[in-house]
């Protein structure tokens, strides 16, 4: 799951929770919308901490010593 999707997930639980008046038989569109919200806030968050380790790391390149230990000009 990206931000966008985060994002968007976020937003489909508000408007569920906060904006639907209809009804449905068998199903709590405020208690799915709050879902909605809580799983786009934990993507988000997941996100950004998974983002911000992979800032934080670093990549070294290991060169070997390709000198001739015999070669008179070391």
């Amino acid at each position: 799951m990206g931000i966008g999707a985060g994002i968007f997930l976020l937003a489909l639980g508000g408007v569920l929770a906060f904006g639907v008046t209809d009804r449905i038989s068998g199903v709590d569109l405020t208690a799915v919308g709050y879902i909605l919200m809580g799983a786009g806030a934990l993507g988000l968050v997941l996100v950004l901490l998974l983002n911000g380790q992979r800032s934080r790391t670093s990549h070294t390149t290991v060169v070997e010593d390709r000198r001739d230990p015999r070669d008179p000009r070391i």
